[in-house]
């Protein structure tokens, strides 16, 4: 694969097309079936392992943003679940162009694969240096129609769960939607309760 990467043309165009056929080159049948099974919301699925995607985002990291943009726009859920790794490997070059877009792509979600990715993974390397910003978007993304937009907002305070400080703002967050009946809302919920807890256990314990 790496002689592959190295004969690439460099337009975003002729990287999709190279992208895609790698997806097609790597994916089987018995990668779908997981992935149908485990992520039945996805939608136009090739067949191909995480390990795969990983590879794939540390070789075409130097794709930049246009990449990643042509990855999620053309909609498969790799080429997407890679969309949102690239995001996490260049996003700190541009946070406000990494927040904008982490914003855009929220629209468009249909699994909670690429959710959580888009907004662990995807908002990573920015999660510092944009606290401020992240938590005015979970503020107003908690308040969507939207499903997926709602857990987006609840997942990507994940980061922020080891922060004692922060908990409070957090749970305020938890309350919008606390009686929220979406399985994959209460899923969100829970792994951040379980998270702060858990965080909460460890600071008594190294204080004894």
């Amino acid at each position: 694969m790496a002689q592959q990467i190295e004969n690439l043309k460099h337009t975003v165009a002729e990287l999709l097309a190279n992208i895609q056929m790698l997806l097609e080159k790597q994916s089987n049948e018995k990668a779908r079936a997981a992935s149908k099974k485990f992520i039945p919301t996805s939608e136009r699925i090739y067949g191909v392992r995480v390990p795969e995607i990983n590879k794939l985002a540390q070789l075409f990291k130097s794709g930049g943003f246009e990449l990643l943009e042509a990855l999620w726009l053309s909609g498969a859920f790799e080429e997407r679940l890679l969309a949102a790794k690239l995001l996490g490997k260049i996003g700190k070059q541009n946070p406000d162009k990494t927040l904008y877009l982490a914003r855009f792509f929220s629209v468009d979600i249909v699994d909670w694969a690429v959710c959580d990715t888009l907004a662990t993974q995807g908002l990573r390397s920015i999660h510092k240096i944009k606290q401020k910003e992240i938590f005015a978007l979970a503020r107003e993304l908690i308040q969507s129609t939207n499903l997926w937009q709602r857990r987006f907002a609840l997942v990507m305070l994940e980061p922020y769960t080891a922060d004692k400080k922060l908990h409070h703002d957090i749970y305020a967050l938890i309350d919008i939607v606390k009686n929220d009946k979406e399985y994959y809302i209460k899923k969100a919920i829970q792994w951040l309760q379980r998270n702060m807890n858990e965080h909460q256990v460890h600071k008594r314990n190294t204080k004894t």
